[in-house]
């Protein structure tokens, strides 16, 4: 709510003559400096009227949600329990944050370890983290060059890695590392002030955020983890850029270092894996050999730019990997299944001077071994790769996207509606799914 003393200042303005007039003290600034552009705004006058209207709470009964002034979110609650839709208070951003209204989510394998009770998170929680939808509102004092960037309306996708943009990584560009990111998103289920933005309807009791709960119909996310989607991209195949092909970037461009000519073995082909395959693909990889266990996915490899692929359970996947690379091995293995024995397949699989990428998330405490001296002596490189940089590499993903570099019609193998979010983890715990389902939120 504003104070009396900026409605004076907010009168004066409306009344003047000048629309940009200064009058305005700088803790309202804001207002008066947002795009015009902004729902067809041509005056500051009419933006200040709007933008009131917006920030009060009578303003939640013009949200197009399942009930007005509410949202409905899906919720974990306890290990191997279904999944369970819960009204939720309109969540409220903060300064540098953008409330969205969720269009897609992706079902992803770091959900099912958080519901498995493979990986330890804070409960109960909203889950969902590769999510794509519409700009709706703006946190109070939000820088304006945020608000121009992605006015009210505007589509975006979101990275499921939330850069704060000031800690020590941050500003040396290395997203992924984002301190506030692992202490406070990751630990505790938070933003980065501690606090989360989602509390039941029926007792306002908080639930927690796995990274921005975005398996619910409205979701807040910090800025620096969003980038614009071009309306020639559909929301449900878009979303999986914010995690499966986000994670394929940062480990192809960062940990890898792929360049024109290098051979690259990508063992387990799912969401992650398969985007793996592409981006390898854009980036000038040579052979690009993709290992699994299901036929159907090393057939759908072949469309995502695997020249090779090898079922590692009809054939030795190390020394198929090394028949099809003339006895070396790779430059380049990617394990992107999770596994203690894909783990050690990865950095066996390599040549002398190689890179092994670790990408998949495993149970906790799980630990995978390695011939120390091969290691030592070959001078072979075990690498980890969480994700991309959000700033960086996501918009430079749309935009390989838009130009049809990645393929998102034949990454997204399954839809599921909202209602059916229960039964997208089911298929994807039981392999059912080939490369990524997303669940579309209407």
């Amino acid at each position: 709510m504003f104070s009396s003393s900026i409605f004076s200042r907010l009168r004066l303005l409306l009344l003047s003559s000048k629309p940009n007039s200064s009058i305005l003290s700088s803790s309202s600034l804001n207002l008066n400096r947002v795009n015009h552009q902004l729902n067809n705004v041509t005056d500051d006058r009419d933006y200040i009227i709007k933008n009131i209207t917006r920030s009060s709470s009578s303003s939640l009964a013009s949200y197009n949600v399942s009930s007005g002034g509410y949202m409905r979110g899906t919720v974990f609650w306890e290990p191997n329990k279904p999944l369970t839709i819960e009204e939720f208070h309109m969540p409220r951003p903060k300064a540098g944050e953008i409330l969205i209204k969720t269009k897609g989510c992706g079902a992803c394998h770091s959900d099912l370890h958080v519901m498995k009770g493979e990986i330890p998170f804070s409960s109960p929680c909203v889950v969902g983290h590769e999510i794509t939808g519409e700009v709706v509102e703006h946190g109070p004092l939000t820088d304006v060059k945020i608000t121009r960037r992605f006015p009210v309306g505007s589509h975006v996708v979101g990275a499921f890695i939330m850069p704060c943009g000031n800690c020590f990584y941050c500003s040396k560009g290395h997203d992924d590392l984002c301190e506030d990111f692992f202490a406070h998103s990751r630990a505790k289920g938070t933003l980065y002030d501690g606090e989360t933005r989602l509390f039941l309807r029926n007792n306002r009791k908080p639930v927690f955020m796995y990274c921005m709960g975005g398996l619910a119909e409205y979701c807040v996310v910090p800025a620096h983890a969003l980038s614009v989607l071009p309306d020639s991209l559909p929301y449900t195949e878009s979303a999986i850029l914010g995690c499966a092909a986000f994670t394929a970037y940062g480990a192809m461009a960062h940990a890898a270092e792929v360049r024109p000519g290098d051979s690259v073995a990508v063992i387990g082909v799912g969401g992650v894996g398969s985007s793996c395959l592409q981006i390898a693909t854009a980036f000038g990889a040579s052979n690009i050999i993709a290992v699994d266990i299901q036929d159907e996915k090393l057939q759908n490899a072949k469309t995502l730019g695997a020249t090779h692929t090898v079922n590692a359970i009809r054939e030795d996947a190390i020394e198929k990997i090394r028949e099809i690379t003339g006895g070396m091995g790779v430059d380049i293995a990617v394990e992107a299944l999770g596994k203690p024995q894909t783990f050690l397949q990865c950095v066996q699989s390599v040549r002398d001077g190689g890179k092994a990428v670790m990408v998949g998330l495993t149970q906790s405490g799980a630990v995978g071994e390695v011939d120390i001296n091969r290691l030592v002596r070959r001078k072979i490189k075990v690498i980890g790769s969480y994700g991309g940089r959000a700033r960086q590499d996501l918009p430079k993903l749309v935009k390989l996207a838009e130009t049809g570099i990645f393929n998102l019609s034949n990454a997204v193998t399954r839809k599921y509606k909202f209602e059916e979010a229960n039964r997208a983890f089911e298929d994807l715990n039981k392999g059912n799914i080939i490369n990524r389902a997303v669940v579309e939120i209407a």
